[in-house]
């Protein structure tokens, strides 16, 4: 028996295994190269959009806090028209109570005033009147001395 053969030879179990390894690295290889390619484009992507979004954020930012200032002054600018308008109406209220009381204190015034001239004319009435019936009653009385000295004498 010859123990050369023609034909192809049969590999042997490690050598098939062995081949399907280097087989299966190659593949792996060019998997991981591929899976590399892309992660360096999906990176680049991702960092472009993230670019993107930062400006876009900071032209929502710069809006935000020009929308929050323009706000801001709006509230203060009601709150001192409301302040204002406030202090307005209370000087006014002021003003007014203050005249109605000068008001009621000349009124007051006047009526002591009054009153005062209406007692010293009683009192001048009263006196004339006591007067009167004094010099009556000393009258009389004079005439009845004189009437009794001369009844008496």
């Amino acid at each position: 028996m010859n123990t050369n053969s023609t034909g192809p030879e049969e590999k042997g179990f490690f050598e098939k295994v062995k081949e399907t390894i280097e087989h299966l690295w190659e593949g792996t290889k060019d998997t991981a190269e591929e899976v590399k390619d892309k992660t360096a484009d999906t990176i680049e992507n991702i960092k472009e959009k993230v670019t993107a979004e930062k400006k876009t954020v900071a032209r929502k930012t710069t809006a935000a806090k020009s929308n929050v200032a323009a706000k801001s002054k709006t509230v203060k600018a009601k709150a001192t028209a409301a302040t204002a308008d406030i202090k307005a109406k209370a000087n006014t209220k002021i003003e007014e109570i203050k005249t109605k009381a000068a008001d009621e204190t000349t009124k007051a015034k006047k009526a002591v005033a009054e009153v005062k001239a209406k007692a010293a004319d009683k009192t001048k009435q009263i006196e004339k009147k006591a007067k009167a019936a004094n010099t009556v009653v000393k009258k009389t009385a004079a005439k009845k001395t004189a009437t009794t000295k001369k009844a008496v004498a």
